[in-house]
């Protein structure tokens, strides 16, 4: 099976400016994805989608192809990953490079093995999955089972449709959430269903200690905390 890795970096970070090339305990955001992807041994080629030059040019210091800039219409505040993902198959196919699946790996989770990307496109193949995504596991407190929403007259029902909650939470099922270090697709889902999912998705088992995802300044400070007991650790 061939895998493109792809990086999604743009420029136009609100939340934490520029955070795609500040450094995080030392060095580029980006770089912590990019070295997780070289070391992987699941992805065929890795490029790296920014409609930034500086982006750009860190990203080859880390050692990433980036065979284009991305159109600044793919790179708005609410550009959805879709599209992104869809015009970047199409630009490597342009040059007759075929993949099989594609593999996301977005900057703002810093903190995946490549352990955990090469583990996400095993259980792709060994499941003849469409997607696989890596998934942490949704705390007692907040599982659907136990979540209400609010009817238009101001009750409350379950979301799962169920009628009474589940009584006790030995008895709950386990459910998930997606963490969003690592997202592996088959090409033809993305392209022909015009989705990142398809109907038939796996969940790969994410370790806590490195799930992050960096969206504001207090993750920033959270992640820097996290890296340094990483380190420390080993």
């Amino acid at each position: 099976m061939r895998v493109l890795g792809l990086i999604p970096a743009r420029g136009g970070s609100k939340g934490v400016p520029r955070k795609n090339v500040r450094l995080l305990d030392g060095k580029p955001l980006l770089q912590y994805t990019a070295e997780a992807a070289l070391a992987a041994k699941r992805l065929s080629r890795i490029i790296l989608s920014t409609d930034d030059l500086e982006i750009a040019e860190v990203g080859r210091k880390c050692g990433l192809e980036v065979p284009f800039i991305r159109p600044s219409n793919l790179a708005e505040d609410h550009t959805p990953m879709l599209p992104v993902i869809q015009h970047a198959i199409r630009f490597v196919e342009e040059y007759d490079d075929f993949f099989d699946a594609i593999c996301l790996l977005q900057p703002p989770n810093p903190l995946r093995a490549p352990a955990d990307i090469d583990g996400c496109i095993m259980m792709l193949e060994q499941n003849q999955a469409d997607a696989v995504f890596t998934v942490l596991d949704v705390p007692e407190l907040y599982n659907p089972h136990w979540v209400f929403t609010q009817n238009q007259d101001g009750s409350l029902k379950i979301v799962t449709g169920e009628t009474q909650p589940i009584p006790r939470r030995q008895e709950l099922p386990a459910a998930f959430y997606r963490d969003g270090s690592v997202y592996v697709s088959r090409r033809d889902v993305i392209i022909n269903q015009n989705s990142l999912y398809g109907t038939k998705y796996f969940g790969y088992p994410m370790d806590p200690d490195r799930s992050i995802n960096i969206d504001a300044i207090e993750d920033w400070l959270s992640a820097e905390k996290k890296i340094q007991e990483i380190n420390r650790r080993n």
